[in-house]
């Protein structure tokens, strides 16, 4: 049992590397597109939300000071 304890980080290790390799890693150009549409639906959906809540507040604003 001692020995399978020492040895278990040293395994571990070899084979997260081993995992990594099987990996089907993105391209530099897909990368940097989808990286672009994350951010340009980030944006989009807090454009959206901002208006949302600007439309709220302003409805609030009107329903409570009648």
């Amino acid at each position: 049992m001692a020995r399978i304890v020492e040895r278990w980080p040293f395994k571990f290790f070899s084979e997260v590397i081993a995992e990594l390799r099987k990996v089907s890693w993105l391209s530099r150009q897909e990368l940097i597109r989808l990286g672009l549409m994350v951010i340009v639906v980030t944006v989009a959906a807090g454009i959206m939300l901002g208006l949302i809540d600007y439309g709220f507040s302003k409805l609030i604003e009107v329903v409570l000071l009648r």
